[in-house]
């Protein structure tokens, strides 16, 4: 009994102090860039993103290639920038994102294996930062293929938010 007490205060601690009513993330290694564990109390509505894939960065090469899309980092960045908008259209932003399902396609150029690094380095700069603390719980996951041959990156994410607040938007 003692030690599961521990373990709370532990996790309480891990968890910040945060307010009966906020979403409580835990970040057992606390320079981790994901969270542990994300629990939302009752009276927040949850937003579902469907997975989004990149925009064309380089419109100068062969339409549908890899290279027209960019490399994984600049994949994840235009992918990231699309669910921003969509998130702002809902009332949201990154910092209500609690749940990340990214889907990386094995990089040719990489010997077939995925880029977790070029996509990191987009994700950190969204993701845990001064600006946005927030981390979500996310799954990177290598996958043989994805919508369109060029395509190195999807990402679905999960959003909650208060639910008063997203009423007000829809009226």
């Amino acid at each position: 009994m003692k030690m599961l007490a521990s373990a709370a205060a532990a996790l309480f601690l891990i968890a910040g102090t945060a307010h009966a009513q906020d979403v409580t993330r835990a970040y057992p290694v606390p320079d981790a860039p994901i969270a542990g564990t994300v629990v939302v109390p009752p009276g927040y509505s949850t937003v579902y993103l469907s997975g989004l894939v990149p925009d064309v960065t380089h419109p100068e090469a062969e339409k549908g290639s890899i290279a027209s899309y960019g490399t994984t980092e600049e994949q994840t960045e235009s992918v990231l920038t699309k669910i921003r908008a969509s998130l702002q259209a809902q009332g949201l932003d990154f910092k209500d994102v609690v749940s990340m399902h990214v889907y990386l396609v094995g990089d040719p150029a990489m010997g077939g294996k995925m880029d977790f690094v070029g996509m990191m380095a987009a994700y950190k700069r969204h993701f845990g930062t001064a600006d946005q603390p927030n981390r979500p719980v996310r799954a990177t996951l290598q996958v043989a293929a994805l919508a369109a041959p060029g395509f190195l990156v999807e990402i679905e994410v999960i959003a909650v938010k208060k639910a008063d607040m997203l009423q007000h938007l829809n009226q």
